[in-house]
């Protein structure tokens, strides 16, 4: 499976918003790739992620993308990734 943390440049929030997805992905016994992209990479692949991991001001710059995009409000919240992900692995 592979996921993108997404942010502006793919260099700040998103390293950040990576290792903790990593974290809780670890803490579920879940394998995955995670990778730390800006938004116009994320746009740009043609084999686009499974997951898409955002932040709320950045999710209206990925309108269209074939991915499921999950809008992160706070990327420290270790309890709300591992809901949000949990829900969107069903």
């Amino acid at each position: 499976m592979k996921i993108y943390a997404v942010c502006g440049a793919g260099i700040g929030t998103s390293v950040l918003l990576k290792s903790n997805v990593d974290r809780v992905l670890q803490s579920l016994g879940i394998e995955a790739e995670v990778q730390a992209v800006s938004v116009s990479a994320a746009m740009a692949d043609d084999s686009p992620a499974q997951l898409v991991f955002i932040t709320p001001e950045l999710q209206s710059q990925i309108n269209g993308i074939r991915s499921e995009v999950v809008v992160i409000n706070n990327i420290f919240d270790l309890a709300e990734l591992s809901e949000k992900l949990t829900k969107s692995l069903g």
